[in-house]
């Protein structure tokens, strides 16, 4: 089963991924994340704040890999459908056969808290960006054919529990 956990940048994801992992379940680390770190690593000619195109056609290439390579129970910070996101707002054509190809069972939305966002060296945007990026994330799920389940603002050990009690049986 693929779990997907989206949702409001910096509502606290990456967090609840952690605390999943550390409950040993398979966790696949946010796509973009990896992104940024691999070309800071490298050129950089492919950071979001460089050449938005170029980062989001990773960022899709690295969800479809994630997905192909995924077994089992499996929790994903971000994925296609968020890489498709980037990239129409980006201007670029909806990857609708990957949309259609790499589903998930479940999808989780993190909801925005103002009250825990935080700018960083990766995350250079601001709450009210993230806001915006946030309904178009929900509503490409949507269009999708999704029915996500929204995260309460909780501990992350609750909202852990609340994605272990809500998966399909």
């Amino acid at each position: 089963m693929f779990v997907m956990i989206s949702g409001c940048s910096g509502g606290g994801k990456s967090t609840l991924l952690s605390e999943l992992a550390r409950r040993e379940y398979a966790v696949v680390a946010e796509p973009a994340l990896r992104v940024v770190a691999e070309e800071r690593e490298g050129d950089g000619r492919a950071l979001p704040w460089v050449d938005a195109a170029a980062f989001s056609q990773r960022a899709l290439a690295m969800s479809i890999a994630d997905h192909q390579a995924a077994r089992g129970l499996t929790f994903f910070d971000r994925g296609v459908v968020d890489a498709g996101v980037a990239i129409t707002a980006r201007g670029g054509k909806l990857p609708t056969d990957a949309l259609a190809h790499y589903r998930y069972d479940q999808v989780f939305l993190v909801p925005s808290w103002p009250e825990i966002y935080e700018v960083n060296d990766d995350r250079r945007h601001s709450l009210e960006k993230a806001l915006r990026d946030y309904k178009r994330v929900r509503a490409a799920y949507l269009h999708a054919g999704y029915d996500p389940i929204i995260l309460p603002r909780d501990s992350v050990e609750a909202r852990a529990d609340f994605i272990l009690t809500n998966l399909p049986h």
